[in-house]
């Protein structure tokens, strides 16, 4: 059960204050719970706390941030039916899908843990001309500073941990605004947080209102921007980020591309994962389904039995597959852009039925390009077929996307395989699965529209740090 009321945390300490944002339950539509919300003042106060203690957190030895990293693994660990039932609720996510939300949860924290005490430097061969003899050099990895963080409402625990778990291990404090359809997963968060060492004032979580949070873009106390959401937003708080490194996860209509010599049952199941987990509210759901002309109608025939078996229903049942959409205007949008795809010349497979928040899981197939459930991303239970003739074609389709974030491939042609990596403009390439695919250490972010820079932990922790150069004669 959630509690009545939330607080935020200002300078890591519980803030109990106006409790003026409502919290819906998606499936229900029901209010429940309410969240403490951070006003411009507060927010001011919060990115004060983190400036002021860069120095504090970057010299916090690495024994002592790792301590904070598996001090908050362990709490998810004995926390876990917990979290996975606010996540239930506040997000609308099927019950499996949020336990295994929360295990990532856990495993990103301790993959911080992991690399607090990695290498962040070398030393460097200066002797390569005569002029230098006698040089010798070496280079570091510094914190950055302070982070402005925002989260999605769609990964509430996991997005936020990307981006809180490696700030600490770079020794950067932080503000983390989370999305306001979602925001007690990232103050559960919080609440543990609370319970480590870390410096007084050093990180704060402040859910506010869209509108207020333009500081976390714009203020330059803060030396780094990290947002995951829409390209729209994203590409705007960068243009007012002023000097600050940004680092921007943001969309995509992933496609996936299957050749002739896939196993199809195989191809299917991973498919119906990919395309309808989470009710397709994924930035890597599988949007776009490409099959060679060889294959096309027996993977159709397969694909459509496959969905049609899929349930949709309350969230909690551990048989419910497809649960509600975040809100009914999102809800809505979806099925004005399948209708719109039918009047076009679209061919409805399965699905195309809404029920206020619920989408049914759709196929679609022969949908014209410019259509937006094409063009765009869906962020929602559907998927579209297409067939192609030579793999080269298929490259090109995947390619004809202003989203470029990553792609799926099956085939057991290792040139193909090879050909994939290098021809398409996707920031990860996944062979032999679907492009719904994360591993949480790996570099994960896109191109084009899809955004800037990689999270990953490695990675992450990367952005979150300043090369320091040393020379010594």
């Amino acid at each position: 059960m959630l509690r009545e009321t939330y607080p935020l945390f200002l300078g890591g300490r519980a803030v109990q204050a106006n409790f003026d944002l409502p919290v819906l339950d998606k499936f229900s539509g029901e209010e429940a719970a309410r969240v403490a919300q951070a006003d411009p003042g507060t927010l001011d106060a919060a990115i004060a706390a983190a400036a002021g203690t860069t120095r504090a957190m970057a010299a916090l030895p690495p024994y002592a941030r790792q301590a904070a990293l598996e001090h908050c693994a362990r709490r998810f660990e004995e926390r876990a039916p917990e979290l996975a039932m606010v996540l239930c609720s506040e997000a609308g996510k099927p019950i499996r899908d949020a336990r295994g939300e929360v295990g990532r949860l856990i495993e990103t924290f301790k993959a911080a843990a992991a690399e607090v005490t990695r290498p962040l430097g070398e030393v460097l061969p200066m002797a390569t001309s005569p002029r230098l003899q006698g040089y010798r050099g070496q280079w570091k990895r510094v914190p950055i500073g302070a982070c402005s963080l925002i989260s999605p409402f769609n990964f509430p625990l996991n997005l936020a941990a990307h981006k809180i778990a490696p700030a600490i291990a770079a020794g950067c404090p932080f503000v983390l605004k989370p999305a306001s359809a979602t925001p007690i997963s990232a103050l559960l968060i919080g609440e543990v947080l609370a319970e480590t060492n870390l410096p007084e004032g050093s990180w704060s979580i402040v859910p506010c209102p869209r509108a207020g949070a333009d500081a976390l873009a714009s203020d330059d106390r803060l030396k780094l921007l990290s947002f995951t959401g829409s390209p729209a937003v994203g590409w705007a708080m960068k243009a007012r980020a002023g000097k600050k490194k940004v680092v921007l996860e943001l969309g995509g209509n992933a496609a996936c591309v299957v050749d002739e010599t896939a196993d199809l049952e195989k191809v299917v199941q991973r498919l119906v994962v990919g395309a309808f987990y989470q009710s397709g509210q994924s930035c890597i759901s599988v949007q776009r389904i490409l099959a060679h002309a060889s294959i096309y109608a027996e993977l159709r025939e397969r694909l459509v039995a496959a969905v049609c078996k899929l349930k949709v229903g309350d969230p909690r049942h551990e048989d419910t597959f497809i649960g509600p959409i975040i809100a009914e205007k999102e809800a809505r949008r979806i099925s004005e852009w399948i209708d719109g795809a039918v009047k076009a010349g679209a061919r409805l497979l399965c699905g195309g039925q809404r029920d206020g928040v619920m989408v049914a899981p759709t196929l679609l197939e022969r949908v014209p390009r410019d259509q937006p459930i094409a063009a765009e991303e869906a962020f929602g239970p559907v998927a579209l077929l297409q067939e192609f003739a030579t793999f080269d074609e298929a490259l090109w389709q995947v390619n004809d996307s202003k989203f470029g974030l990553q792609a799926g491939v099956f085939t057991r042609d290792i040139d193909r395989m090879h050909q994939a990596w290098d021809t398409l403009e996707v920031g990860g390439v996944i062979i032999n699965d679907v492009p719904s695919f994360r591993a949480d250490p790996m570099p994960y972010g896109g191109v084009k529209d899809s955004g800037l820079g990689r999270e990953g932990l490695r990675f992450a922790i990367e952005d979150m740090s300043e090369i320091r150069m040393l020379v010594v004669r």
